[in-house]
């Protein structure tokens, strides 16, 4: 159970929320809402312990399993099979067992003993834990995630940053804990993962505070919902599920407009009452009183609702460029012996459109950092054609530099633009006022998103490279991001889930990895995407 007492949240000298309390008990399964900035990762963080809140306190009973947008594991050289297992502490409990066991194979009588006591102690422990069958039970959760026996077997280091994210993930399911904090769970699964972690989360018996825009997964599985106001700096708890909290927050902000209005018409007709009293010296003491009052009743009204402020995207004016700015040839990737892809041809024309379609793991991100630069092929080459200028858009934000500033990583992206400008595009991202001095590593997932897509906006590329570009988003800025799409005269080279990503893209070509064939784009590959 998680208990906050007047919690107050701030991103620097702004007021995120002001002083709120809140239970999360067992068998409360939270949806927490609100647009990208409002606080939701902030919330969490402070909720699990990660972070402290600018005021108030928070405290915690059980076991709490964590999952933040970006997970970070300080040992990638560590198997993804004992990454999960650790959760439990079994990882190293199998590790000790297996030494314990080159000891009882000892010649040395003393060392066999030794061994042999070890190991039936570390059983004991292990039977406790679960015994081998929480072996299972990890497989299983992590393949109904789409993480095969064969990814389990690999270090953290081979695997893409959605696998790595879905290993944290099964990781959390299978640690058993009490309470359950999730940021954007569905982000890199595919629709069948999704379903499964819907029935999953479903029969959760402890707390669930859960951050996502997939609708569906908040409307199956949530019974209560908080909804962080931004304008309004406060957290409106609704004891009840999605459809009924949509329905009832039309209603309170409808009360609320009326409320507004009846006040707003009372204190005119007071205020000009005051006006025609002031007039006579012997009434002035009558104005004052009717001023003291129209003045009460608005300052007791709760806050309007205003229509939440929208990021405004336009992708760039691409640069003039030859017929192929970027082609490649031959292309393949391995990591040890794990093959990737190989043998993978293709050119990017002027204006192109193209997605790339293949299952998780089947190397869609990392084509893409290969043409991007950020990673060389085993073999093959990446060509950079007439007047090819780059823009690449990083699934885990790996574009940004998280030890430098908002502004600062908007001067590299485009050195040569004046700071003035620079700010005013912050602006229309959203990023205004002493949000443009923060380290881009306290950022949210959303605003991460956000500011990745500001530096693409003043980079005049003529290609661009977009990894999963809505994730994080709210439904608003998801639009935007797709009229963006659809507007945009470059040449695109796009790997999503989304299926409106992909109708707005309107595909010509198609790549199919891990074999690399390219095909012509048909409404037959659209079922794919959502499964790929």
């Amino acid at each position: 159970m998680i208990t906050a007492t007047d919690v107050e949240l701030r991103a620097g000298s702004r007021l995120l929320i002001e002083a709120t309390s809140f239970r999360v008990a067992a068998g409360d399964r939270v949806g927490l809402v609100g647009r990208n900035g409002a606080g939701k990762t902030t919330l969490t963080k402070v909720l699990a312990g990660e972070a402290l809140p600018a005021g108030g306190t928070v405290s915690r009973s059980g076991s709490i399993g964590y999952l933040p947008q970006d997970p970070r594991t300080g040992d990638l050289d560590v198997l993804a099979r004992d990454r999960i297992l650790s959760a439990r502490g079994i990882d190293e409990l199998l590790r000790d067992m297996r030494v314990a066991e080159e000891r009882m194979a000892s010649d040395d009588d003393r060392v066999r003993d030794r061994g042999v006591r070890a190991y039936a102690r570390l059983e004991e422990r292990l039977h406790i834990l679960g015994g081998y069958s929480a072996e299972a039970e990890a497989a299983a959760i992590s393949s109904s995630l789409g993480l095969p026996d064969r990814v389990l077997g690999q270090p953290l280091h081979t695997l893409s940053g959605g696998q790595r994210r879905r290993v944290e993930l099964a990781r959390i399911l299978f640690s058993g804990a009490d309470t359950l904090l999730l940021d954007e769970p569905t982000n890199h699964l595919d629709a069948d993962s999704i379903v499964w972690l819907r029935d999953h989360l479903k029969t959760h018996q402890g707390g669930l505070i859960v951050i996502s825009h997939d609708v569906q997964l908040i409307d199956s599985v949530v019974n209560k919902v908080f909804n962080l106001d931004a304008n309004r700096c406060v957290i409106d708890v609704y004891n009840m599920g999605w459809q009924a909290y949509l329905t009832q927050r039309e209603a309170d902000e409808r009360r609320r407009r009326r409320e507004r209005d009846n006040a707003e018409r009372q204190a005119a007709t007071l205020r000009s009452q005051a006006d025609r009293f002031r007039a006579k010296a012997t009434k002035a003491k009558a104005a004052q009183q009717m001023e003291r009052r129209a003045e009460r009743l608005l300052s007791g009204l709760a806050e309007q609702r205003v229509n939440d402020r929208v990021a405004k995207l336009r992708f760039p004016e691409p640069a003039p460029c030859g017929r192929t700015p970027l082609s490649g040839s031959g292309l393949s990737k391995s990591y040890g012996s794990l093959e990737i892809f190989t043998g993978v041809d293709l050119a990017i024309d002027r204006g192109s459109r193209v997605v790339i379609l293949g299952l998780n793991g089947a190397g869609k991100t990392t084509l893409l950092r290969l043409l991007a630069g950020i990673e060389r092929p085993d073999t093959g080459e990446v060509v950079p054609g007439h007047g090819l200028k780059l823009g690449y858009y990083a699934q885990e934000h790996e574009t940004l530099d998280t030890e430098r500033t908002v502004l600062e990583n908007m001067r590299s992206a485009a050195p040569d633009l004046p700071e003035v400008e620079a700010r005013r595009t912050l602006g229309s991202f959203l990023f205004t006022g002493d949000d443009v001095e923060k380290p881009a590593g306290v950022l949210s997932g959303g605003e991460k998103t956000r500011l990745a897509l500001a530096t693409l906006v003043v980079s005049s590329a003529n290609v661009l490279l977009l990894d999963e570009p809505t994730n994080n988003l709210d439904p608003a800025s998801r639009e935007e991001i797709l009229g963006a799409l659809r507007n945009y005269r470059g040449a695109i080279v796009l790997v999503t889930h989304d299926e409106g990503a992909v109708e707005a893209l309107n595909p010509e070509r198609v790549i199919l990895l891990p074999d690399g064939v390219e095909d012509l784009w048909s409404e037959e590959f659209h079922d794919l995407v959502a499964l790929a």
